[in-house]
């Protein structure tokens, strides 16, 4: 049997846990302020006049406001130079006014008002008759067709040009909350191993998992949940009815919650009872792999360096080379932050060198339908030494979160 599976309860396991979130600290209204001013530096070297966030985590990322979004607009103006402005529905300001951490002006605009046309009347007023202005990528289509029509005097790009060198290298603040939701998941990983047993199903182990996230403290609700066994491991994004667990299923669990709005995502692979042979050599292909991603992680390389090492690992096993299954069908990794999957990400044709700061997940999964799947899933940060990890790898096939 695996050691750290089975043997315990999802009642007892619930019962030992209490709220880890006291000791998150969130990001302060003097960090939001530091981030628009290096974004106001970016605009002004690449020329843009104004950058229109809409309810996004960009938003949230600049200002700490986070709207859900809907077909009402609450966005946010940044000026290449001054204050914010903050663009809500009328009947929205007083909510508004409870929210907002970094002062700015406010424009509203009323139900029979068109809310691009205040947007744009409002860059107007920051001294800007023209030039550029870039838009939030999170902004919908019928949003920025509003733009370019009551701007047309503008020219409109991508706004990822100047959110992306912001966004894509974490503050020592950031690197501690995304550490410190790695840990809570990681318990609840290892309390999920040990409540398995044979006839639970995939449905029930992902609301303990909810269960198991609220009660360390993450934001309400998970990101994602994913629980397979069996041939369905091989799946890398599940399949759409549950399995029942028995003996010597593979188990494969990728979950990740949210703190303060910051992401963890770990994927954890091991087999419920006796594993065998092409189990544990498969295994151990993945582990080589993982370790091999991280130790092509320096500093300067480009991401596409650590996708390259990882896919070499598994395509000299013996798999298939690229993307061909058996093998492994999609790229290494990704960035993480506020959004689960974010710039840079680790696959062949992204030249982004990495930074210090930059954080991103090594997770080259092997798939071989009709039999089972593996990923080892944890995720790396740069720092001025190299990468680190934010969880340890899994520690073996037969111990993987080494308890013996």
């Amino acid at each position: 049997m695996t050691l750290g599976v089975g043997g315990s309860t999802m009642a007892a396991e619930l019962a030992r846990m209490s709220s880890m979130r006291a000791d998150a600290t969130p990001i302060g209204a003097d960090e939001l302020r530091a981030r628009i001013a290096k974004v106001q530096l970016e605009m002004r070297a690449q020329g843009v006049a104004a950058l229109h966030l809409d309810s996004s985590t960009s938003c949230f990322y600049f200002t700490g406001l986070r709207n859900r979004l809907t077909e009402r607009l609450h966005g946010v103006i940044i000026p290449a130079e001054g204050d914010l402005v903050y663009v809500t529905p009328a009947f929205e300001e007083a909510k508004l006014l409870t929210m907002i951490q970094v002062p700015g002006d406010i424009r509203r605009w009323q139900e029979h008002e068109s809310p691009t046309a205040v947007v744009i009347e409002a860059v107007r007023e920051r001294g800007y008759a023209s030039g550029t202005i870039a838009v939030d990528p999170a902004t919908p289509f019928f949003t920025f067709d509003g733009l370019r029509r009551a701007g047309n005097s503008f020219d409109f790009v991508n706004a990822a040009g100047v959110i992306s060198p912001c966004r894509m290298v974490k503050s020592a603040n950031e690197i501690a909350l995304i550490k410190h939701a790695t840990t809570m998941t990681m318990e609840v990983h290892k309390a999920a191993a040990r409540v398995l047993h044979e006839g639970v199903t995939t449905t029930e182990m992902q609301a303990f998992i909810n269960q198991a996230h609220a009660k360390l403290g993450a934001d309400p609700g998970v990101i994602f949940c994913s629980v397979l066994f069996g041939e369905a491991t091989a799946y890398p994004h599940g399949v759409p009815y549950p399995q029942t667990l028995k003996d010597g299923d593979m188990v494969l669990i990728d979950i990740g919650c949210t703190l303060h709005g910051y992401q963890s995502d770990i994927t954890r692979s091991y087999v419920f009872g006796e594993g065998t042979a092409r189990q544990r050599e498969v295994w151990n292909i993945e582990k080589a792999a993982e370790l091999a991603g991280f130790a092509a992680a320096k500093l300067g390389a480009p991401c596409e360096a650590v996708d390259a090492a990882a896919r070499k690992v598994i395509e000299d096993a013996g798999f298939g080379r690229d993307y061909a299954l058996p093998g492994l069908p999609h790229r290494t990794g990704h960035g993480v932050g506020l959004d689960v999957h974010e710039e840079p990400y680790i696959v062949r044709g992204d030249m982004t060198p990495l930074a210090v700061g930059m954080c991103f997940s090594d997770e080259p999964t092997i798939c071989i339908y009709g039999e089972f799947g593996i990923r080892l899933e944890d995720h790396i940060y740069m720092t001025e030494d190299g990468p680190a990890w934010f969880t340890e790898p899994a520690h073996s096939f037969d111990d993987p979160f080494h308890v013996g």
